[in-house]
């Protein structure tokens, strides 16, 4: 059986992610407090971000938005979206 944490994002166990998904401090407190699945939704996020957007990754305001914008999605707060996205529609 995988490991799981408490998500912070969903309040549940879910399962864990096998890496930090980030270096240092920051990468070890997501690694203990956000699911695998939360974690994945927010890459997805931030790649439409990111892309209409056309964030600059070499920009540390760039690097600054995206970390607050993880941080509220993470915390299910408000976040930004990419203009024109819609999202798929299920069934």
């Amino acid at each position: 059986m995988s490991n799981t944490v408490l998500c912070r994002k969903y309040q549940q166990q879910l399962e864990a992610l096998p890496l930090p998904p980030l270096p240092g401090a920051k990468g070890q407190e997501i690694q203990a407090t956000v699911s695998k699945r939360a974690w994945e939704e927010w890459q997805s996020l931030q790649t439409r971000l990111i892309n209409e957007k056309h964030l600059n990754l070499l920009d540390s305001e760039t690097r600054r938005y995206l970390m607050e914008q993880m941080e509220r999605f993470l915390d299910n707060q408000p976040t930004d979206q990419a203009e024109g996205y819609v999202p798929p529609s299920a069934g």
